[in-house]
């Protein structure tokens, strides 16, 4: 796992999304199409600006999936990441091919369908947040780290919930659904390629937590020291309380 940290959002969202753009191609140029996850977040804003207007990529040949979805949330919800991923990034780019998870119905069947489609070959390049409490996708902490089903249904924490209503997508925490369809930690561990885009001081905990301490359920992201092939991206604000030792072992500064 590489760390590589910049001045500010802006140029993290321009550095990661160059490399996600050569992954996507490159999945392309191999294979004919790109199995891409993304993420649904404020702190994805920046970098899925960049991707969008990254000139050259043949987006009609890119199959995208779903990180996570609210249980009981329809797609015309202003908070729904199904909404958020057809808005800033599917009208942008003219994907097709998505396998999106909807709140509304039966969250059996939409675990079983969209599990179905993402087993059916391996991803190339999973675009990741991390949350105030150090998750990846809706898997709060103690996350499960041994499930082998790609999709489950999750009970999101206080935490999570909080930084929802922070974030501005709900007006008040008994707003937000406290159940939601997550991509299992282990399904996100498949992909070749992971990408994760943390900016922002209020990340900086969870990143201390994360990449200083001990790889555990109890902080999640802890896990992607473990992939052979994960780029967190970082601002000087979310890297701030890192130790020193670690920055200079993981990152790459930009």
């Amino acid at each position: 796992m590489l760390l590589r940290v910049f001045e500010d959002k802006v140029s993290l969202g321009t550095a990661s999304a160059s490399q996600a753009a050569a992954a996507i191609r490159s999945a392309i140029t191999e294979r004919g199409t790109a199995r891409v996850v993304a993420a649904s977040a404020a702190s994805q804003f920046e970098f899925l600006e960049a991707l969008t207007a990254t000139p050259g990529i043949q987006w009609k040949q890119v199959e995208l999936f779903h990180l996570d979805e609210y249980i009981g949330l329809p797609m015309t919800h202003p908070a729904s990441f199904c909404k958020f991923l057809q808005e800033r990034l599917i009208a942008k780019t003219g994907i097709t091919n998505h396998h999106l998870l909807d709140g509304s119905k039966d969250p059996i069947e939409v675990i079983r369908s969209v599990g179905e489609a993402i087993s059916a070959a391996p991803i190339d390049v999973a675009f990741l947040g991390i949350g105030e409490n150090g998750h990846i996708a809706f898997n709060d902490p103690p996350a499960d780290f041994d499930t082998e089903e790609p999709y489950i249904t999750v009970a999101l924490d206080h935490a999570c919930r909080l930084q929802q209503v922070g974030e501005g997508w709900f007006t008040n925490l008994d707003e937000v659904p406290k159940h939601a369809i997550s991509m299992s930690v282990r399904q996100v561990l498949k992909a070749k390629e992971i990408l994760a885009v943390v900016p922002d001081a209020r990340k900086a905990a969870a990143i201390k937590a994360c990449f200083d301490g001990e790889i555990s359920p109890m902080a999640p992201s802890s896990i992607l020291r473990k992939h052979g092939n994960a780029t967190v991206y970082l601002d000087r604000q979310s890297s701030a309380l890192l130790n020193p030792a670690t920055l200079s072992a993981l990152t790459a500064s930009a």
